[in-house]
């Protein structure tokens, strides 16, 4: 196998954050070594990224900056920061800048920076007030909802950078009203994801041989999005699934066996894999320290980067034996985890996957047989 190169490099432009969140997978996590991490990342070792990564990219790329809160930068860092990514990664290739942010410190200053680079901004937000302020405290437990959507409706004012909302899906909060308070925000795509967590360390109410709650929750979210008159927003496990029923391919790590080529960037320069499996283990992020050469091109020899390219091949005999592996992937490669026997199992959220992708199915087998029935014959 000749691995692909990556495509999508996250840097972590700060190290810490703003809020407490209490499922965070950073800083509620078996690694914690953020503590040891600068807390900026600077010109200087963005800029030696920014060259390995023009070195060893293709003609596409996008460059997601990232934290922690990667604002408590500051804007003008990253006013600096976008000018050497473009600058250095830009010429000769299409170059895709973006911002994940939980939106507190969104202001007029950094939506002029986000407009000058074309940066398009992603929020997280957990719904309404009292489902987001469950978890998205700052340290002293306040609820941080009312700031998040203040950032949210400047960015609003700018559809050209606003990218979507992420929400974690939470089983306490109700799905329709979680979905429809997205909705109000006006969002061009919206991602739901699920906690993370792992068979060692399982989610909330995920319990093994339990019922697919969180298969539940999703489906019902599903059909308000599918049966509505018009499309409302993107969503993208939706979007995902619906492609990979119909014989195409997904765009994220939530399910799909396309090849994972996204690496990461910590504020010291340090390469590692998608910061995700720092819920397995302590160093489960990290790749051997590169010898000479492009750090990148050696981190895609590491048989922990191959093993997320390797799609099928790369799945526990349980998994391969499912007879909706390609679509379901096996799930997030984190979420497989089990202390003994590493990443080759089914996802903790394996009842839920098969719950909504036979959903999804189901709901999409009857709409193409009642829109074949409305066809003249002999139409086409």
């Amino acid at each position: 196998m000749t691995p692909q190169p990556f495509h999508q490099f996250v840097l972590k432009i700060h190290s810490r954050c703003n809020l407490a969140c209490g499922y965070c997978y950073v800083y509620e996590s078996a690694d914690q070594g953020w503590r040891a991490q600068p807390r900026v990342m600077s010109e200087a070792v963005f800029a030696t990224a920014c060259r390995q990564i023009a070195e060893h990219a293709g003609d596409s790329v996008s460059l997601v900056f990232h934290g922690g809160e990667p604002l408590l930068a500051g804007a003008d860092h990253l006013d600096r920061l976008a000018a050497h990514a473009t600058s250095i990664v830009g010429p000769g290739r299409r170059l895709r800048l973006g911002l994940q942010t939980n939106g507190l410190l969104f202001d007029e200053r950094v939506a002029e920076v986000c407009e000058r680079w074309q940066i398009r901004v992603a929020v997280s937000v957990d719904g309404d007030r009292a489902g987001h302020d469950r978890h998205r405290t700052y340290r002293d437990g306040r609820g941080s909802y009312a700031g998040v959507v203040r950032g949210i409706d400047l960015l609003r004012r700018r559809p050209s950078l606003y990218a979507g909302l992420l929400c974690t899906v939470d089983l306490e909060n109700d799905p329709i009203s979680t979905y429809e308070a997205l909705l109000a925000l006006d969002p061009p795509t919206v991602d739901f994801l699920l906690p993370h967590g792992n068979w060692t360390t399982p989610p909330p109410r995920r319990d093994e041989g339990g019922l697919p709650a969180y298969g539940k929750w999703l489906s019902l979210i599903f059909d308000r999005w599918f049966d509505a008159p018009v499309r409302e927003t993107g969503v993208r496990l939706f979007d995902d699934l619906l492609a990979l029923i119909l014989g195409g391919s997904g765009r994220s790590e939530s399910v799909g066996l396309q090849p994972i080529r996204v690496a990461v960037v910590e504020t010291d320069g340090t390469i590692e894999q998608v910061d995700t499996l720092k819920t397995a283990f302590a160093g489960a992020t990290r790749i051997r320290p590169p010898g000479p050469g492009n750090p990148f091109d050696a981190a895609l020899l590491e048989p922990a980067i191959m093993a997320r390219q390797l799609g099928r091949e790369a799945l526990g005999p349980t998994c391969r034996a499912c007879a909706i592996h390609r679509i379901c992937g096996g799930g997030n490669y984190a979420h497989r985890f089990r202390a003994g026997s590493g990443f080759r199992n089914p996802s903790v959220y394996c009842p839920d996957l098969e719950f909504l992708i036979e959903h999804v199915r189901a709901r999409v087998t009857a709409e193409l047989a009642r829109i074949g029935a409305r066809r003249p014959a002999g139409g086409r």
